[in-house]
């Protein structure tokens, strides 16, 4: 590579700009306050894990397992890590490692961050994405359920995104599922020809996979296969019926959608998927639900859980595409401090360094511009007040805060500054 060659952002994993931190903070934010709410705490795991962590509890036969996962090799023996492509199962690690049921029965627990997954970059759908999570651990009850549909419901409320349809389904536990599993191979059997090369491999290797594809071809051979729910056991059924009434009960509008699964395997029972139309076909931005055997089958003790992810790329789509999004400002500075002359940046720095200090959001200038072009970019940061500071100032230690919006000053001494931004509008 040649000095004047260009290194750009590896394909698929673009840069976040400041131009797109206004809106992954709004999402983040909100976040935070709406599980809070039903008391959920934070918890940050490793971006990458031990490789047989997602062979084990995602799937071997999955697709993010099969193709998807950047895996490298690990010491002298053979070992390898991989960078986390989904994180429930490093959740559920660390629930286990750190003998969290230990200490009390049930946990609620969220997170934000990077996932990676190796496939081919398109609108929505990248190599490195942001995930916003959700996972309650050590409960079956069928409330739970409710709880996590309805808080990935507020989420998006919160964010200001209309028009997301809530789509539930229930696959059922192993021994309904695997009455189930023969019935769906009977189904699609004759139709095997219809179906894409994939769907053809997954046929014997994890049937309930087709009902996932989005193929259109094989979209419409899975809509005509019998539904899970004429399949389920009376414990399930129960389950599920229970849930669909607790729904309603809160008033949220939810779709049985009989042909919905999730692509992990670790899947039991209440699935759930939250969409949006400005989408097009991949048209999900959260999906979830219950996970009763994971945290057994990677060495803890038994403990139902249900859980949901955000994607924030889909998301940001369906807010810049939807109608009615609500869309936050951009950050403004609660003052724009600028200098009438060079020799009056120093008092003019020390100032906005004393106003930061009591709470002030403070800009002024470092390019040495005009008092015009420092005043131009008062306007453009959005700064509620702005203050010109020359000689006079300095000097009689008074200065003239000016509200932008309105043109309305008043003298004020250094110390008065701080507290008379924090003071109401009227």
């Amino acid at each position: 590579m040649s000095k004047s060659e260009r290194i750009t952002a590896p394909r698929g994993m673009p840069d976040a700009l400041p131009s797109d931190m206004t809106l992954l903070r709004h999402l983040e934010t909100t976040a935070r306050r709406v599980f809070a709410l039903c008391a959920y705490e934070e918890i940050r795991p490793p971006l990458f894990e031990d490789t047989r962590l997602f062979v084990r509890g995602i799937g071997e036969a999955t697709d993010i397992v099969e193709k998807e996962m950047y895996t490298f090799a690990e010491g002298d023996a053979g070992d390898s890590i991989t960078l986390r492509p989904e994180a429930t199962a490093s959740v559920v690690r660390a629930v286990i490692e750190h003998e969290f049921l230990k200490q009390k029965g049930f946990w609620k627990l969220y997170y934000i961050g990077p996932m990676f997954r190796k496939e081919r970059p398109q609108a929505g759908r990248l190599r490195q994405f942001d995930q916003i999570g959700c996972e309650a651990i050590g409960s079956s009850e069928p409330l739970v359920d409710a709880e996590s549909i309805l808080l990935a419901a507020r989420f998006f409320r919160e964010i200001g995104l209309a028009g997301v349809t809530v789509k539930v389904n229930s696959i059922g536990c192993p021994t309904c599922r695997s009455a189930y599993r023969e019935a769906l191979r009977a189904a699609l059997a004759p139709r095997m020809g219809e179906l894409c090369p994939d769907c053809r491999n997954r046929f014997d290797r994890n049937v309930f996979r087709i009902l996932d594809c989005k193929v259109p071809a094989c979209k419409a051979v899975a809509l005509a296969a019998p539904p899970m729910r004429e399949h389920l056991d009376p414990d399930c059924k129960a389950h599920f019926e229970t849930v669909l009434a607790l729904l309603s009960q809160s008033g949220q509008t939810v779709a049985v959608d009989d042909h919905l699964v999730r692509g992990f395997d670790y899947y039991t029972r209440t699935v759930f998927e939250l969409s949006h139309s400005a989408l097009g076909a991949r048209d999900a931005v959260c999906g979830g639900g219950r996970y009763d055997n994971l945290v057994a089958e990677l060495g803890g003790p038994a403990a139902g859980c249900v859980g949901f992810a955000v994607g924030v790329v889909p998301t940001i789509l369906a807010l810049q595409k939807g109608q009615g999004a609500a869309r936050p400002a951009a950050p403004a500075a609660d003052l724009y401090l600028a200098a009438f002359s060079d020799d009056v940046r120093a008092e003019v720095f020390r100032l906005a360094e004393r106003l930061r200090g009591e709470g002030v959001r403070v800009e002024m200038d470092y390019e040495r511009r005009s008092l015009k072009a420092q005043m131009r970019s008062a306007n453009k940061l959005g700064a509620r007040y702005a203050i010109v500071i020359g000689p006079d100032e300095i000097a009689g230690g008074e200065f003239k805060l000016k509200e932008m919006a309105t043109g309305v000053e008043q003298r004020l001494k250094a110390e008065a500054i701080a507290p008379a931004l924090r003071a109401p509008t009227t």
